[in-house]
C-alpha cells in the first residue's frame, strides 16, 4: 500500500448480541466499534450541527449496513437514524482514536448534566448481576455440578472476562476453563470472547476435547 492509499476494510462483521461492529483493515489494524459509539459520532448533517452531544443511545443497535459504492457504508440504526454515511477513512479514524473520542464524549455528557444508564452485566447492582453457567461433558464431573447460578464481580462484562474470573474462582480446577480448552455459547448462540453478558444470561461451557487436559506443571 502506497503512502497515498488509505487502508480499506477487508472484513466487516456485525455482532448484534454484543452490539459491536468489528472491522479489519488492509494494513492489519482491527477495531471493535460499539454501536453506541458509532451512533453518537454520526457524521450526518443533522448530528454534526448539534450543539449538545447525542444522548440516550446506550442500547442502540445496528439494523443493517448498506454499501455505498467502494468508499463507504450507510449504517441504519434501530432508533430510526438512517442518514449516516461512514467512509473508510472516517471508520479508520474512529478506530484509531476511539479511546480519546469516547472520553471526549463522556466529558461532554457530564458537562451537559447527563448520566449514562449502563445496561451491561457489570453495570448492575449485585442483586441483579446473576447468570446461569452450564458445564458439559467432563467439566460437569470435575466441577461436581452441571449448572450453577453465579453473581460475577463488576469486572465481568463479556465471555473473556467471565472465563478469566472463573479460572481464578475455581482454584486448582481453573485450568480446565482456559479459552484454548473450551468453547462458549450464550443463550444457545456460539459466542466470541468479546460477546457481552447481560443479567439473566445462560452461559454454556463446552470442552473442545472429550478428554480433560493435563494439569499445568507446577
Amino acid at each position: 500500500m502506497s503512502e497515498n492509499e488509505h487502508p480499506v476494510p477487508t472484513e466487516i462483521n456485525l455482532h448484534r448480541k454484543s452490539r459491536l461492529l468489528n472491522i479489519t483493515f488492509s494494513d492489519g489494524q482491527s477495531f471493535s466499534y460499539p454501536c453506541e459509539y458509532l451512533r453518537v459520532y454520526s457524521r450526518a448533517a443533522e448530528e454534526v450541527t448539534r450543539d449538545a452531544p447525542v444522548m440516550g443511545k446506550e442500547q442502540v443497535n445496528i439494523e443493517r449496513i448498506e454499501p455505498q459504492g467502494t468508499y463507504a457504508v450507510r449504517i441504519v440504526f434501530d432508533d430510526g437514524h438512517d442518514t449516516s454515511i461512514y467512509s473508510w477513512e472516517t471508520l479508520y479514524d474512529l478506530g484509531i482514536h476511539q479511546e480519546r473520542y469516547w472520553q471526549d464524549y463522556l466529558e461532554r455528557l457530564a458537562a451537559a448534566g447527563y448520566s449514562r444508564q449502563g445496561d451491561r452485566l457489570g453495570d448492575q447492582p449485585e442483586a441483579q448481576r446473576r447468570i446461569t453457567v452450564l458445564y458439559f461433558n467432563y467439566l460437569a464431573r470435575m466441577m461436581r455440578r452441571e449448572a450453577e447460578e453465579l453473581t460475577p464481580p463488576p469486572s465481568v462484562t463479556d465471555v473473556d472476562s467471565l472465563l478469566t474470573w472463573l479460572q481464578k474462582a475455581k482454584g486448582e480446577r481453573g485450568y480446565l476453563l482456559a479459552p484454548e480448552h473450551v468453547r462458549v455459547t450464550v443463550n444457545k448462540q456460539f459466542a466470541e470472547p468479546f460477546t457481552r453478558l447481560d443479567p439473566g444470561d445462560e452461559v454454556a461451557i463446552v470442552p473442545n476435547s472429550p478428554n480433560p487436559p493435563a494439569p499445568p506443571k507446577k
